[in-house]
């Protein structure tokens, strides 16, 4: 991919203050309210060292918390030799209000270390991830109840269980220490469908859209997901599990895959899980041979399509490209991958844009429901899940005796029993609460973007829900 345009471009944490201060414009706080909820509370920037290959190595790591409004505060950890503390703080900021607008009961945070895990051993890995976790929660800034973070880019279930662990070495009495993190392995106190849980609610967020005809002609398109073309930057785990999803489910075809080494281009339509596989085993895109490989993944980023999600890094789409980006329809999986001078030419060329605040919040929403899980000392389903079937198995029974009984002949249709026999689990209950909370706070958005004449794109709308969401909760704590 080309790297952010620097062409009169705002930086990561520039484009967040802009787009914050285009919506408060809008909705007369206080000055002091809308400093208090604009500006970052604290970072906390730590140095530790780590005895490594028989030298003592230094590293760089930050903890931010943007906003205390409700405690405690959630945001990812992120593992990249680009780590600032800029972009921590920014991220920071979109957390507070990512939150907010899926009611979440969390403050924003954000957590990285420059570090590029590429570089280092497993085992190396882990020294350095206790390291990090014992140097914040020392701090106070890994805690149940105070700051609790979860993966991002460079780290996932493996580096979240080793924080976990060294949380519980360092608070042995804690008897909510499994809630210290979130994103844990399902046998550490994890949730099932926490690991797909961005990439479905990328999925869930398509779906709410393309059920409003008014959204979907303020788009330029028609009809329904199927048969969409869609083109997706970033073949991690986010761009992942969309691309699946989107697929399998929904009817619509892949026929762009962006990665570091080209892209992959075919307007039939992907196999998303050969292309998985072939990157797994050889790092990149190039050599795949069932689709056509460009060297340079700009064109393809730029190729016609009806769907654009970019699911990588930030500021992707910029100054120097947004000009030619053709997708009526963009949907940020990734956090901030179109920059605030982006947005501006795209909304002005009519695309609509579902911003990352909602579009991403897949993963703080299953989240928070694994730190209730954890809180709660059971699993999702174990108390209802057969009592549901008992009752269900009633009605089958009833049926089937009432056919009998008066020699009507009926039959259930094929796998009916199956699938309404069968209670829900906990997948099936974290799938249910995170389809409600994409579709509740779409239309939250909608809402303002349809009701108010002075709110054009639906970031704006975003950002007017949730801090509004912010400011009351302020309120009704007396400030």
């Amino acid at each position: 991919m080309a790297p952010e345009s620097s062409k009169n471009e705002p930086s990561f944490r520039e484009s967040v203050d802009i787009m914050f201060n285009r919506a408060v414009a809008l909705m007369g706080l206080s000055p002091g309210l809308e400093e208090k909820i604009r500006v970052c509370n604290a970072t906390y920037t730590v140095r530790f060292g780590v005895r490594l290959r028989g030298d003592i190595h230094t590293f760089v790591g930050y903890r931010s918390v943007h906003s205390e409004h409700m405690e405690p505060v959630k945001g990812g950890i992120r593992y990249a030799p680009s780590v600032n503390q800029n972009e921590v703080e920014a991220l920071a900021a979109l957390m507070t209000y990512k939150c907010a607008l899926v009611e979440a009961p969390f403050g924003g945070s954000k957590g990285g270390l420059c570090i590029n895990p590429m570089d280092y051993e497993e085992h190396e890995l882990e020294l350095i991830t206790r390291r990090f976790a014992y140097e914040l929660a020392k701090r106070d800034l890994i805690d149940p109840s105070q700051n609790v973070p979860a993966p991002d880019m460079g780290t996932g279930e493996r580096e979240m269980a080793w924080i976990a662990d060294q949380y519980r070495r360092m608070n042995t009495s804690d008897i909510n220490a499994a809630a210290c993190v979130t994103g844990k392995p399902p046998n550490a106190g994890g949730i099932a469908g926490r690991v797909e849980a961005t990439g479905r609610g990328v999925q869930y967020a398509l779906q709410e859209f393309f059920r409003h005809p008014k959204d979907i002609a303020a788009a330029g398109l028609e009809g329904t997901l199927k048969g969409k073309r869609i083109i997706v930057q970033g073949l991690g785990n986010v761009g992942y599990h969309a691309a699946k999803f989107l697929s399998q489910e929904d009817g619509a075809k892949i026929t762009g895959i962006i990665e570091r080494d080209g892209a992959l281009h075919d307007e039939n339509g992907l196999d998303v899980e050969a292309v998985r596989a072939w990157i797994t085993k050889h790092g990149g895109v190039a050599g795949y041979p069932d689709a056509r490989h460009r060297g340079d993944g700009a064109e393809v980023l730029e190729a016609d399509c009806d769907i654009l999600i970019p699911a990588a890094l930030e500021g992707v789409i910029n100054l120097d490209n947004a000009e030619r980006i053709k997708a009526p329809l963009i949907i940020e999986a990734a956090n901030g991958p179109v920059t605030a001078g982006a947005d501006e030419i795209l909304r002005d060329k009519g695309c609509v844009i579902i911003p990352d605040m909602y579009a991403n919040a897949g993963g703080v929403t299953v989240s928070y429901f694994e730190w209730v899980k954890n809180l709660s000392h059971i699993r999702f389903g174990r108390m209802q899940r057969r009592a549901e079937e008992s009752r269900h198995q009633l009605l089958v029974d009833e049926l089937e005796r009432l056919s009998g009984d008066k020699g009507l002949g009926w039959e259930l249709s094929p796998g009916f029993k199956d699938r309404y026999l069968k209670g829900a689990g906990e997948l099936e209950l974290v799938r249910s609460g995170l389809d409600d909370t994409m579709r509740k706070a779409y239309q939250d958005m909608r809402e303002v973007w349809h009701g108010r004449d002075d709110v054009k794109d639906l970031r704006t709308a975003a950002y007017l829900v949730s801090i509004g969401k912010v400011a009351a909760s302020y309120k009704a704590k007396g400030l």
